[in-house]
């Protein structure tokens, strides 16, 4: 039987939402209410009837609902995590196994290739119900202070503890995001590779490189001010008219924040990846004599304009017309429905204008689309870097014949959080394009069109 989450892992973080779409689409099923149960269709559906404030405050209180209690930190457990992750798939075995960043470019990868996909980062929520969002020193001492329990009694991670007062404003008010990273494979991953990888199969280790300014707490512990999104690295640490303007908006009694002064560069604490876990990774393979390959890439982004044309010159060859556009955001991913739709997946990692920069670069660089399918992840907050709808719409406005956004209403995001039950009935409902669901391909098909591809994207298959 299935072991169930554990109750201290984040179910709507990007690690175990795109597992569980990366599980599900290796089983032949698609992805409703990122996974989760049906009930959250309704639920989420009457949040929208709230006033704006309201919704906002159902959905900060969502957070520390999930979260562990500071005290029983050390009842976290890395082997639990993993055991979990790895019992999600099916039992047979695969040509390769992913291991490392999230990211949902590699989830359509996954789809085309039959492979798992097993996540070196895990989201634990904190409970912090006296924590100020506009406070990152007296988050970092908050973390300082607790986070020995959990470190003591997992050895093999390594905790990025992230504060993010921008795109997660919401959250940070009650919690705080202790994002750990593994450093060895461990028991329940080893058995997976062992059970579950073909004798001679590769291990494909996904390396994003992206790193953030950190300030280092101990040996195994760093604070990560801000995050990948909107605002820069030097807004975080030292303001600027738009965070002024932000915090102002939001009533802040601050026009800037007091950072910690970082000290070093490390992993991004959500999307970049720990080298140390490779060691061990060549350590077990070749005692197991699989092969070991790096997909390497910087931005989480780099992937999504190799995964969309490759997938379009996939249909092509299977004698589909390859013209319809399915924009994917943050968790707000379909690999299932974008196969049977014969949609060409496009994977943005936020709802800010770094996202909405990557899909109009991509749009201006390529052939067009008939058809552009947009879903915009709803996270309840305008932060800085905020695009407004008409930068959306002017995206879709790019498709030759029909542009149209998937499960959000316009006049509602980024608080739109029926978003949640709505996109996968939205998505079946207004593409009714359906095409057969195709067998695995060979992993050399992806090594060969990199080679000929050579060059023309920030991604690169490397030997370990």
């Amino acid at each position: 039987m299935r072991p169930s989450a554990p109750s201290y892992l984040a179910d709507f973080d990007s690690a175990s939402a795109m597992l569980r779409a990366t599980s599900n689409i290796l089983k032949n099923k698609d992805f409703p209410t990122l996974g989760k149960s049906p009930v959250l269709k309704p639920v989420t559906r009457s949040v929208n009837l709230l006033p704006q404030g309201a919704r906002e405050q159902v959905y900060a209180i969502g957070g520390p609902m999930e979260g562990q209690a500071p005290s029983k930190l050390d009842q976290i457990d890395a082997e639990t995590l993993s055991n979990w992750a790895a019992q999600r798939y099916p039992q047979r075995r695969h040509q390769a196994v992913m291991i490392g960043s999230s990211n949902g470019a590699l989830v359509n990868l996954a789809a085309a290739f039959d492979i798992p996909w097993l996540p070196q980062t895990f989201f634990t929520p904190v409970r912090h119900l006296t924590g100020d969002n506009d406070d990152p020193k007296g988050a970092m001492e908050f973390g300082r202070r607790y986070a020995p329990l959990l470190l003591e009694a997992n050895p093999e991670l390594q905790l990025h503890h992230m504060h993010d007062a921008s795109q997660d404003r919401l959250m940070v008010k009650y919690m705080d995001y202790f994002r750990v990273k593994r450093l060895t494979l461990g028991k329940a991953y080893e058995y997976f590779l062992q059970t579950h990888l073909e004798p001679g199969g590769t291990i494909l280790v996904v390396d994003c490189q992206r790193k953030w300014p950190t300030t280092r707490i101990g040996e195994r512990h760093v604070f990560q001010h801000g995050a990948l999104g909107g605002a820069s690295e030097e807004e975080f640490l030292k303001g600027g008219k738009r965070v002024e303007a932000f915090l102002e908006r939001y009533d802040s009694n601050v026009r800037q924040w007091d950072s910690p002064e970082p000290d070093s560069e490390s992993p991004e604490a959500e999307w970049g990846y720990e080298p140390a876990l490779t060691e061990d990774i060549k350590r077990f393979a070749a005692q197991r004599g699989y092969k070991v390959k790096r997909l390497v890439f910087t931005e989480p982004e780099d992937l999504s304009p190799l995964v969309a044309d490759f997938y379009r010159e996939w249909y092509r060859a299977r004698g589909m017309k390859a013209n319809r556009l399915l924009v994917e955001s943050f968790i707000l991913l379909e690999p299932y429905w974008a196969l049977r739709t014969g949609s060409v997946p496009f994977w943005m990692t936020f709802n800010m204008d770094p996202s909405a920069e990557a899909i109009e670069h991509y749009l201006d660089s390529h052939e067009g689309y008939d058809d552009i399918n947009l879903m915009l992840f709803n996270n309840g907050v305008e932060g800085i870097g905020f695009p407004q709808m008409d930068r959306w719409k002017r995206v879709l406005e790019r498709a030759r014949r029909r542009g149209q956004l998937i499960g959000v209403r316009e006049d509602l995001h980024p608080r739109d959080f029926g978003s949640l039950g709505r996109y996968h009935t939205d998505l079946q409902k207004k593409i009714p394009a359906r095409y057969p669901l195709p067998g695995p391909l060979p992993l050399q098909r992806l090594v060969s069109f990199m080679e000929r591809k050579e060059g023309q994207y920030k991604v690169e298959l490397v030997a370990a």
